[in-house]
């Protein structure tokens, strides 16, 4: 049962969330995005995206279709089935939680979810916008549908001025710190969204910025600009094309000299 002493704690606990996140980050209207319905395929159970009335691969199911499972499997072998599947359940819903609060901060709503998950990720979700989100300036779309016409869909997390530069912002839950080598698809994830976004809307992303944080609320941010940038989306090209050959169907000839 709740007290009375409870429920003023956490009367004071919603007005001090609603007062910090009110304001959120000033929304610049400088793109009008499209918006796209998220649907599954009954017959295959993959993830697509509707936009415009023209159904699209999501980015997840490319990149999920053409990575090495190698080392999953043998995680999964270490750990057991079930195991290995409570663990991907729990990370997947408290990184949902994580988003919501991240999502709502932006917009400047206040949120609270009183979940045990749910307290886990407020302060994970207040570490990345105490660090991460510090030097954002202003931003264009949250949780915004992006699509390249006739080849791949996604649901990028924020796009924003991110120290005076045009950005694509992904943020991420992790059960343990993450070393760069192991998180090449969040490189492609974010390098694809990019490409969509400057083919759609004219646009010029400079950067893409990966925000982590842990349980522990260890904090871990990865970058790419310039060079190695345009190495990323030289490789998801490759991952798009290799993704279109698995499933046999008319591609559209891309070039990487094409994303410079």
């Amino acid at each position: 049962m709740i007290t009375d002493k409870d429920a003023k704690e956490m009367h004071n606990l919603f007005n001090k969330l609603e007062k910090k996140v009110d304001k959120g980050i000033k929304h610049n209207t400088k793109y009008n995005y499209l918006t796209g319905k998220q649907i599954t395929d009954e017959s295959t159970g993959k993830r697509l995206y509707d936009v415009g009335g023209f159904r699209l691969p999501s980015v997840t199911t490319i990149l999920s279709q053409t990575k090495d499972t190698s080392f999953l499997t043998k995680w999964k072998a270490k750990v057991g089935e079930a195991e290995a599947e409570r663990i991907k359940n729990v990370s997947s819903k408290r990184g949902t939680f994580m988003h919501t609060y991240l999502e709502k901060y932006i917009l400047g709503v206040g949120y609270e979810d009183l979940t045990p998950l749910g307290q886990a990720a407020r302060p994970m979700a207040q570490k990345i916008i105490e660090i991460g989100l510090a030097p954002v300036d202003e931003y264009y779309g949250s949780e915004i549908t992006l699509h390249y016409p006739g080849l791949y869909a996604g649901s990028a997390d924020l796009v924003c001025s991110h120290n005076g530069r045009e950005t694509i912002v992904d943020f991420k839950q992790a059960n343990k710190p993450k070393n760069k080598d192991w998180i090449e698809d969040y490189y492609l994830q974010c390098s694809m969204y990019a490409m969509a976004h400057d083919y759609v809307y004219g646009s010029k992303i400079d950067q893409l910025v990966i925000m982590v944080c842990t349980p522990d609320l260890y904090y871990q941010e990865f970058k790419a600009e310039g060079l190695e940038f345009k190495k990323y989306k030289e490789k998801a090209l490759k991952r798009i094309d290799m993704y279109y050959e698995l499933i046999r169907e008319p591609n559209v000839a891309i070039e990487a000299k094409d994303f410079k």
